[in-house]
């Protein structure tokens, strides 16, 4: 039996260790890390890689278009013959109209270090020229956005064993069982239970995480997260339980923040009652939770990113590190940087894949497909010709798809990398299949950063007509005449990555390990420097403090944006005039049997998929839907049939999907795979967050 080692390279919250038994050369069996305690260990989607690679549905051949846009109708070429039919595409194109005319849709489908999918295209492209590509974050831009403004760097994350000293831990929209958030992550929350420390959650629904972990669970409205942190700021203004001496070292703008929330500004003060009419959350409880989180030391207040993914989700961002400066737990051991982005400063490579820069025009993540269809007449920096795609399912996962269908039927040539034929590589004109993971040496570097490095062996041979990203470019490069794109085997670009990172073994030494972890104190905890000495280690500000209030979103002077943290009421939330017509708030949260849509066609891993509508029984009961009924689902941009789950788990006017089921219309436009993104807006929060959990639908009985 041979025991080779890898990692999942998804974009799915973690970077877990997987030990792959072989015999034969055939895969017997995947496991993980098998220490006692917290540590590496896979999930099901990670364990279940033997059905992805072996999968009969994996693409073997490069394939043309035959048919119309979204039939999937294609027939089998060679490589020669796509590879001079891409190259003869890209410059008659760019040719025609211009180099910018080429967009790059590069994503996270895989996140190796070599082979990872936004490193071999833009290579290419930036060696090759100009072209248009994407900005922004569909995951944490506001967390990003409001780190940045607010503690000047992203770097805001606590090693998970910090949370074995927390006394009291606040999950505010986070489901690290699903989303991980680190492979340990999730243990060391049920270690830190075992132990005495309170877990509250608050959430629109009870989600698994909080089911499993949580003494108390807090139903909030969606997108009024900002108006109950802001109220909860106001009971310890008022009750005098904030942490002044901390306030008054280590931020600056305090005294403005507590005008606006005492109402010396505008003449409405923020208290709890006010925020029980926008979030729906008791005063009481409000009350109570602002209390605990000023008194009970340390404490985590883990605001995760779901709830910036809203019409003004940065708002919620900045309000959240507000708190966690107001209550002192910044800095300290069992604390946390409430609404920071999480990230953690190890886990990176000192060389990685070499790409020239270029200033090239982008678009926002949340505005391709308007991009698409109305370039420079709408504002855009160019017009869009032809798509390049890989690493990711666009159709799918960007908001509004029945949009993108539209942009797509625009487009004179779609090339799309893939596995499978996902919804997005139904509309291509150019499919070429692309090798799994198990079929290419790479480095594995932990989701969001972590004390450790994974070396990715080579586990299998790949199919024999499929090829990586990087072969894919390789010949592109060759067509065209680019002699250095990819001048060294991949063995001698890892050595060359690893070789250059202090702290790692020389590359013979970590691949016979597979596994290497670095020695840090621990736990890491963000700031605890500008904590314990803020004369000689100033935050990354501007000012050199938190910015409760910055100058720099004050120079901007839009409203929007204003420079203190404020609560701001979203489009499509519950006193939206559309409410009339659509009176049901849907959020889209991540499925445990998915990353993002990636894995939704495999059959393993679909019976652990919960693709119900959720629905609030009192909802349901004017509705006349019980238990189990197929409903649709329903709004202006788009309609879709499931099945619903009746439940407690979710309060009343909400209702959930799981994100990254497979679009599939049938011939009256009715999307029957269950893609939530067929009724999602395309449009981002003033900070750039992609605010798909701002959506109102309607929910009635499918006839």
């Amino acid at each position: 039996m041979d025991i080779k080692t890898t990692c999942c390279p998804y974009d799915c919250g973690a970077r877990c260790l997987l030990k792959v038994h072989l015999s034969h050369g055939k895969i017997v069996r995947i496991g993980t890390d098998d220490r006692k305690g917290p540590g590496l260990k896979a999930c099901a989607r990670g364990l279940s890689q033997k059905d992805v690679v072996n999968s009969p549905d994996r693409l073997t051949r490069p394939l043309k278009r035959t048919g119309q846009r979204g039939e999937a109708k294609f027939e089998p070429i060679t490589w020669e013959e796509a590879i001079e039919t891409i190259t003869s595409q890209i410059k008659r194109v760019t040719g025609q109209y211009g180099p910018n005319s080429l967009f790059l849709m590069d994503s996270f489908g895989n996140m190796g270090a070599l082979h990872g999918t936004q490193k071999a295209g833009r290579r290419f492209f930036s060696l090759l020229g100009e072209f248009t590509t994407w900005c922004g974050n569909t995951s944490l831009e506001a967390a990003h956005f409001a780190s940045s403004v607010t503690l000047g760097t992203s770097c805001t994350g606590n090693s998970r064993d910090s949370l074995l000293h927390s006394r009291l831990i606040i999950m505010w929209g986070w489901n690290p069982n699903v989303s991980r958030f680190g492979p340990d992550t999730a243990a060391y929350l049920s270690l830190a239970k075992k132990t005495g420390t309170r877990i509250i959650c608050v959430d629109p629904r009870l989600n698994p995480s909080a089911k499993a972990l949580a003494d108390q669970w807090i139903p909030i409205k969606p997108g009024t997260d900002a108006a109950m942190l802001i109220a909860m700021a106001y009971v310890m203004i008022k009750k005098e339980i904030c942490d002044l001496p901390y306030l008054d070292t280590y931020t600056i703008g305090f005294e403005a923040f507590k005008s606006y929330v005492t109402g010396k500004d505008d003449g409405q003060p923020k208290t709890p009652v006010w925020a029980e009419g926008i979030t729906g959350v008791p005063a009481t409880l409000i009350e109570q939770l602002a209390e605990d989180y000023a008194t009970v030391k340390p404490a985590a207040l883990w605001a995760s990113w779901a709830p910036g993914r809203t019409a003004f989700g940065e708002q919620y961002h900045r309000a959240a590190i507000t708190l966690s400066a107001m209550t002192g737990n910044i800095g300290i051991k069992g604390g946390n940087v409430a609404g920071g982005t999480g990230l953690l400063p190890f886990g990176n490579l000192k060389k990685g894949f070499p790409v020239p820069h270029h200033r090239n025009p982008t678009v926002h993540v949340s505005k391709i497909f308007d991009a698409l269809l109305r370039g420079k007449s709408g504002g855009y920096p160019t017009d869009i010709k032809l798509l390049y795609i890989l690493g990711c399912n666009l159709l799918n996962q960007f908001q509004n798809t029945n949009k993108g269908i539209n942009a797509f039927k625009t487009l004179e040539f779609i090339v799309v990398h893939e596995l499978f034929m996902t919804p997005t590589a139904r509309y291509a004109d150019m499919v070429l299949p692309v090798s799994h993971y198990f079929e290419t040496e790479d480095v594995g570097l932990p989701w969001c950063g972590g004390p450790y490095f994974i070396h990715m062996d080579k586990i299998l041979k790949p199919l024999p007509e499929t090829k990586s990203d990087l072969e894919i470019f390789s010949m592109l490069a060759s067509s065209f005449g680019i002699s250095d794109y990819n001048e060294k085997s991949d063995e001698a670009w890892l050595k060359e990555f690893v070789d250059a990172t202090p702290g790692l073994p020389e590359f013979a030494e970590f691949k016979r390990k597979g596994l290497h972890e670095l020695e840090i104190e621990m736990p890491w905890t963000a700031f605890r420097k500008q904590i314990e000495d803020p004369e000689h280690n100033p935050f990354p500000t501007p000012s050199g403090k938190i910015e409760i209030y910055s100058e720099e979103l004050a120079n901007l002077k839009d409203p929007l944006l204003p420079p203190l943290p404020k609560y701001i009421e979203p489009w499509e939330g519950d006193a939206d005039e559309l409410s009339n017509t659509y009176p049901l708030q849907l959020v889209s949260p991540h499925a445990k049997s998915r990353v993002n849509s990636t894995l939704d066609n495999i059959p393993l891993l679909k019976r652990l998929a919960d693709d119900r509508l959720w629905l609030n029984p009192m909802d349901a009961e004017t509705r006349g839907i019980d238990d189990g009924d197929r409903v649709r689902v329903f709004n202006d941009r788009g309609r879709l049939i499931t099945a619903v789950r009746i439940t407690e788990r979710i309060m009343p006017g909400v209702t959930s999907l799981d994100s990254g089921a497979w679009f599939s219309p049938d011939s009256e436009g009715m999307d029957r795979g269950g893609c939530v993104n067929v009724l999602t807006r395309d449009e981002k929060s003033p900070g750039g967050a992609f605010a798909c959990n701002s959506c109102l639908v309607q929910v009635e009985l499918a006839t």
